[in-house]
């Protein structure tokens, strides 16, 4: 090994960050060479509300090795095929956001054009019934894609999951500490700095131990302990555009059918969730603390349970934003002491899983590259505010006025890089993907249609096909969308049969 390799990573902190970094790490990394030490207390806790995920979930899980079918009894996981948004576009109207797409893409332009043709025909159907997930979560069916089945929508079945995080971390612990991760129990103390540089050379723990590392994996939470407390980096408050800032939690008992997917129903001041696992279902309001009490968030979540709690409420604060380098020195965040983007779109898992991947691509030695570094820090807020302008939409795109909270929200000044990305769909119905950003589109156009932002026009290619044959091959996807569906066990069935 050369003298400027890393040869010590400590992670301070646990919870799904820590262990999802540690696993990944013991991995990746030869453990002969690198060792990985996670201090974690569990007198502090873990927030522990993000139970649900996105498809990219799917990746991590097989780049450890995981079995899936062992994941999902050990975490008591469910399937999910999207998101049910009620309530957002205006009271009373729903839709959902599916993982999978809608129809199929037809002479080089997305499906959605096609649609958007017959709808002016005034010969369409729902878009929603082009969408086997979208279907197949109504209905509470599920199975996995069967990929061998080409050109069939059961061969592009997307899903992701919906989990109990602490036991997701307990899961990834078992597999880290038998990589060869060490864990230590306890609190830090103090933290020690190289006079010169600034980096952090060890911490100290109120048991008296000092643990020293080359590279050191922020995932101390909201408080961001080394990040923050102790570089004093700086952070980018985006309350402005989404000033959710605070959420309580409750647990209720088990949905006597569980759906395949999550739901997010919007009220006063922010929205409430619902996740529905094999053991229980897991709730929350998030909302903001200028528009709505404390006292009165916490009555309004109890009130809206599907099922009885069996937990008493427990309260969050937090602020949207980003710290101003999520890598600085020799300290990466990962998780919540990175940034914090409202769980609106489940998008909390997936922004630790691309920051370790990011941080793999750009692993350092101990010369600690800044460009390297800069990069990192550049792509990850990218990603963040990319992310942030889909949240933004849900809130820009409606009609409510029943309260100040969307008073303000519908109002309220956005970024340009969303107005432009609206402005682009209103005129003609073109949604792009940009830098490999994380949301399609497939998901932009659940939200702009779901929540009544309809383009003017559609692409003028979709007018070069033939009306009489546009209308057979509608309506053969629309047929064949249905008896997929028809073949589908129901969710309940699909999980009874997970050995």
């Amino acid at each position: 090994m050369n003298s400027m390799d890393i040869q010590k990573i400590v992670i301070v902190g646990g919870g799904t960050a820590g262990w999802m970094a540690a696993a990944a790490m013991s991995r990746l990394l030869d453990k002969q060479k690198i060792s990985i030490h996670l201090i974690e207390s569990e007198a502090i806790g873990t927030v522990g509300v993000g139970e649900a995920t996105i498809p990219h979930i799917l990746y991590f899980n097989r780049l450890l090795g995981i079995d899936e079918n062992s994941f999902i009894k050990q975490t008591n996981a469910t399937f999910k095929l999207g998101i049910e948004f009620v309530n957002w576009g205006s009271i009373g109207e729903s839709y959902i956001h599916p993982f999978g797409p809608y129809g199929m893409d037809m002479e080089g332009v997305h499906f959605h054009h096609m649609w958007l043709r017959q709808q002016k025909l005034g010969s369409a159907k729902p878009i929603g019934d082009f969408n086997l997930q979208i279907l197949a979560a109504k209905a509470g069916k599920f199975m996995r894609a069967k990929p061998d089945m080409k050109g069939s929508p059961l061969a592009t079945i997307a899903y992701a999951f919906q989990f109990d995080a602490t036991l997701y971390a307990a899961f990834l612990r078992e597999f880290a500490e038998g990589r060869g991760v060490v864990r230590t129990e306890g609190k830090i103390s103090s933290v020690q700095q190289d006079n010169k540089s600034g980096h952090i050379q060890s911490v100290s723990l109120d048991s008296g131990e000092s643990i020293d590392g080359d590279l050191f994996i922020d995932c101390s939470g909201f408080k961001g302990l080394l990040i923050e407390e102790t570089l004093k980096t700086g952070y980018d408050d985006w309350s402005h555009y989404l000033p959710c800032d605070s959420a309580v939690t409750r647990l209720s008992e088990r949905m006597k059918v569980l759906p395949p997917y999550t739901r997010a129903t919007a009220k006063e001041a922010g929205w409430q969730w619902r996740i529905p696992l094999q053991s229980r279902t897991g709730n929350g309001y998030v909302y903001s603390s200028q528009f709505l009490s404390d006292s009165r968030a916490m009555d309004s979540l109890s009130e809206d349970l599907d099922t009885s709690p069996i937990s008493e409420p427990r309260q969050l604060k937090f602020t949207t934003g980003i710290r101003k380098q999520p890598w600085n020195k020799n300290v990466v965040a990962i998780g919540l002491s990175s940034g914090f983007l409202e769980p609106l779109e489940s998008t909390s898992i997936h922004l630790i899983q691309t920051a370790i991947a990011r941080l793999m691509t750009n692993f350092p030695d101990k010369s600690f590259n800044q460009p390297d570094i800069d990069y990192y820090n550049e792509k990850t807020r990218l990603e963040y505010e990319q992310v942030r302008d889909f949240l933004i939409l849900h809130y820009k795109a409606t009609k409510r006025d029943d309260s100040p909270f969307w008073n303000y929200v519908r109002e309220m000044d956005i970024p340009l890089s969303l107005e432009k990305r609206i402005a682009i769909y209103k005129e003609n119905a073109r949604l792009y993907r940009e830098d490999q950003e994380l949301f399609n589109h497939v998901s932009w156009l659940a939200v702009f249609n779901g929540q009544g932002i309809h383009p003017k026009r559609h692409h003028p290619v979709a007018n070069l096909l033939q009306e009489e044959e546009m209308e057979r091959r509608m309506s053969e996807i629309h047929s064949v969308t249905q008896k997929c569906l028809n073949v589908m066990p129901s969710h309940e069935e699909f999980l009874a049969s997970i050995k």
